[in-house]
């Protein structure tokens, strides 16, 4: 019966190779997505959102927002973005800088707010930090697409570090640790 349904052709039109979705119906979407596989739709769309970039992502949640606050919430708290670094430990921090292709992290850093900055730079030694200071002054203006490209660049490398036990990504919510 499952296959049957599925074999079934949407109701929603396409357009561009994309599944347009018509006013109204965006909780039944989200509903009959979250029933047709075993990831929660939700987890889905903030993976989808993770893949945007910064002003396709701000341009969709907000729309999102319009239509159902309670999902574009649920998606934000499962989105892992750059400054979600903020949540690694300072060994993972230095694990994910040694991974880092030396060229990416200026880039990334021009964009980011100071807090971002200045964990990275603290997990470097004093010289280090001064060159990497250095390189993010001689860029000059850098495109905000370059930004987003580096930064997104440097989170699919933390989650595959992640994955492989290398960091570990701590969820944000009150973890205890013993030392």
């Amino acid at each position: 019966k499952l296959a049957a349904e599925r074999a079934k052709p949407s109701k929603y039109p396409e357009e561009g190779g994309v599944r347009v979705v018509p006013p109204g119906d965006e909780r039944k979407f989200m509903s009959t997505l979250a029933h047709t596989t075993r990831r929660d739709a939700h987890e889905q769309m903030a993976d989808i959102f993770n893949n945007f970039d910064r002003q396709t992502e701000a341009r969709f949640m907000a729309a999102l927002e319009d239509l159902a606050r309670d999902s574009a919430d649920r998606i934000k708290a499962l989105m892992f973005t750059f400054d979600d670094l903020q949540r690694l430990s300072g060994p993972s921090i230095q694990t994910l800088l040694r991974s880092i292709e030396k060229d990416k992290l200026p880039v990334a850093l021009k964009g980011a707010s100071d807090r971002i900055k200045e964990l990275f730079l603290s997990n470097l030694s004093e010289r280090a930090g001064k060159m990497l200071r250095e390189d993010m002054e001689s860029l000059g203006p850098v495109k905000v697409r370059d930004v987003d490209e580096a930064q997104a660049g440097i989170v699919l490398l933390a989650k595959e570090l992640a994955a492989q036990g290398q960091i570990e990504i701590s969820t944000g919510k009150d973890e205890e640790v013993i030392y």
